[in-house]
């Protein structure tokens, strides 16, 4: 056998070797309990507050869980908390830090043109833990904080489940 050769065959050997001691990736994700727990959470606090929202709840590939729409609540929150939640999932960030770092970070500022993304505040991640298990987005409150306050009122109402 060639040198040539005798160093591919070590290389494959190499490249093979992790593959063989490779497991199961094990990953925990948003069940529709507590997606439904937070989402009614979220809609319930902003309507003490006499703002009527949409609460989108998305597992941790930002596909959705559920939605709930208030009594009243426009027809463009549906697909603006749709869209922060899977802003915040994907990212695992809230997308207030995401759109304050567009705006204050010029490389950032492409986040806007990624398929699906909205950079206003009101998405929340959602953690077991430390692990990310989804997001809640909510719209339809006049402020992203508000929304965001909202969100996270919905995710304290889960707390006891997320442990």
């Amino acid at each position: 056998m060639s040198t040539r050769h005798a160093l591919a065959a070590a290389a494959a050997m190499l490249c093979l070797a992790p593959m063989a001691q490779a497991q199961p990736l094990m990953e925990r994700n948003m069940p529709l309990t507590i997606a439904q727990a937070i989402a009614a959470g979220a809609v319930e606090a902003c309507a003490a507050r006499n703002f009527n929202v949409t609460a989108t709840v998305v597992d941790r590939a930002g596909v959705v869980r559920v939605m709930l729409r208030a009594d009243r609540a426009g027809p463009h929150t549906v697909e603006a908390s749709r869209r922060k939640a899977f802003t915040s999932a994907s990212a695992r960030a809230l997308t207030s830090a995401m759109a304050q770092n567009a705006a204050d970070n010029p490389g950032a500022r492409n986040l806007v043109h990624i398929d699906g993304f909205l950079l206003l505040g009101g998405g929340v991640p959602v953690r077991a833990g430390e692990e990310v298990i989804g997001a809640v987005g909510v719209g339809g409150a006049p402020s992203g904080t508000i929304d965001e306050e909202c969100a996270n009122a919905g995710i304290e109402r889960a707390r006891a489940m997320l442990q």
